[in-house]
């Protein structure tokens, strides 16, 4: 990692504009687009190496539109050659006989309608791309060195004061650090957010889930895929020694405490019914479905991202791509308040926007909690769930919300584009639009020759990139894209591009105000 040294402040400690604690993939990539915007970035972590436990196992469309965004996706590719070599090397050109499962029941693949509103022509991240979490974090990671971030590692936020101007963050090493902001992506049992007073209403856990990577004896007698039994769910697979069992006998005592074969054999045995023996455990992890959501994210000059805001069980994968989200909606908008130019409110709109999808992820997650008991009457339910996820409609509404590509955004009225994330369209001059976001920065994209466009981005200058040029059967003349990558204002017509200075103000703040 990068050791480049900031400003001074007349006090001789290192001066940032934001410290965020946390070097996991959301606090990476919240830290690469603070720096895509132009912020000075402190990334402390108390490991001193990335953790390898075995944790989410898949990104989905939206995350991997937003690696696509930033030029990462050939890297995530990459990895996918390495780790399934036998595969199709383009990203999502091979249908799976499952696109994945709710409460355990697996969601077939073929009802889906792939041309219907909101799947047709999303590119070529495809649903969903098979990627570790660890992988991940390793591709954010070397780009966060790319740019010049600093992540200090074995150094962990221990306290921190506040005033007016800026936090002062005390770290366990004895140092201190000065920053404009703290943001705080430290995991779901967050130490920024506890010390920061942030409020965090929810339910309370009701199961006991493990999963593990090992060697297992007597495999061959257990069922493949998510099964049901009166006492749990276990999942053997898919590949060799992969093994995942529920119990509804409420938290772990201990949720600290290591993490053994013999405690995964015993719950293997309890749920599955099957005499196997756990000889060896390479990694391993507890989790429950304690759901828990802040109320706001922000309090004062600190803020929460991804697990430090909300926690909740990792059934269809939702963690991961939620707080990958959040730290992309957080970090231009952060940047520009930092470097001088937001306009008023913009940072509060990270919480408007956020917290209605985290809300969302965390019933998504109850919800199949609740279909997993053993009992007769959720096994009936189960029954029915499983037949309407078998439909077409089903089955599409599954693919829409667990890719993530139902999530919008309320940026006012008038064409269906606005608050949606921008269409990958393929121009006319070999690229495609996502080329053209790799700085990080606004676009103003024309697609009809309309110099009014033109006239208008040019104040813009740093904080927007123009993009002329044709794309055959668009259905649209001009759009404005966020850094994040969602649609600000589009217009069909090319005459005057009515409300869109109305938007340029809202989200790029007044053209005339220079940026630090």
């Amino acid at each position: 990692m990068s050791t480049k040294t900031a400003p001074t402040t007349d006090t001789g400690r290192r001066d940032y504009d934001v410290l965020v604690a946390g070097a996991g993939p959301v606090g990476l990539m919240l830290a690469t687009e603070l720096r895509l915007a132009g912020a000075r970035v402190l990334v402390v972590e108390r490991r001193e190496e990335p953790d390898t436990t075995v944790k989410a196992g898949a990104i989905n469309t939206a995350s991997a539109e937003a690696f696509e965004r930033r030029g990462l996706l050939p890297a995530v590719e990459a990895v996918l050659r390495r780790l399934f070599p036998d595969a199709p090397k383009a990203a999502g050109s091979r249908r799976p006989a499952s696109v994945g499962h709710f409460g355990g029941i697996q969601v077939p693949a073929d009802p889906v309608d792939e041309e219907g509103p909101g799947l047709r022509d999303r590119g070529r991240p495809g649903w969903y791309l098979m990627i570790p979490q660890v992988e991940v974090e390793r591709i954010l990671g070397r780009r966060a060195a790319e740019l010049g971030v600093e992540v200090r590692r074995g150094a962990e936020v221990c306290g921190f004061d506040e005033d007016e101007a800026g936090v002062t963050v005390h770290l366990d090493d004895g140092g201190d650090v000065r920053a404009a902001w703290l943001v705080g992506c430290d995991g779901g049992r967050s130490l920024v957010r506890r010390l920061a007073g942030f409020e965090f209403p929810g339910t309370d856990p009701q199961i006991t889930g493990r999963q593990a990577v090992g060697t297992v004896e007597g495999a061959e007698l257990l069922e493949r895929g998510w099964q049901h039994t009166p006492t749990g769910v276990y999942v053997y697979g898919p590949m060799p020694g992969r093994v995942r069992t529920v119990e509804f006998d409420g938290p772990p005592a201990d949720r600290k405490a290591p993490v053994t074969a013999a405690e995964i054999e015993a719950s293997l045995r309890r749920v599955s019914g099957v005499d196997v023996r756990v000889t060896e455990v390479i990694t391993a992890g507890r989790y429950t479905d304690n759901a828990r959501q802040v109320t706001n994210y922000r309090r004062g000059r600190v803020l929460l991202c991804g697990d430090a805001a909300h926690v909740h069980s990792p059934f269809s994968g939702q963690g991961l791509n939620l707080g990958l989200g959040d730290a992309v909606n957080l970090g231009w908008k952060l940047a520009a308040t930092v470097r001088g130019w937001a306009p008023e409110g913009l940072l509060d709109t990270y919480t408007g926007e956020r917290h209605p999808i985290g809300a969302w992820v965390l019933d998504w997650t109850r919800a199949q909690v609740a279909l997993m008991r053993g009992d007769a009457d959720t096994r009936a339910l189960r029954a029915v769930v499983s037949d309407l996820l078998g439909t077409r409609d089903g089955a599409t509404y599954y693919v829409k919300r667990i890719s993530g590509l139902w999530q919008r955004y309320d940026l006012g009225n008038g064409h269906p584009l606005v608050g949606a994330t921008m269409p990958d369209l393929r121009l006319d001059d070999g690229t495609r639009l996502s080329d053209h976001t790799h700085e990080g920065r606004a676009l103003l994209v024309d697609l009809a020759g309309n110099d009014r466009l033109a006239a208008l981005a040019k104040p813009y200058a740093g904080r927007l990139k123009l993009v002329r040029a044709g794309s055959d059967g668009a259905g649209v003349s001009g759009l404005l894209v966020r850094p994040d990558g969602f649609v600000a204002w589009a217009t069909d017509g090319a005459g005057d591009p009515a409300g869109l200075e109305a938007a340029l103000t809202r989200w790029l703040g007044d053209a005339t105000r220079p940026c630090d």
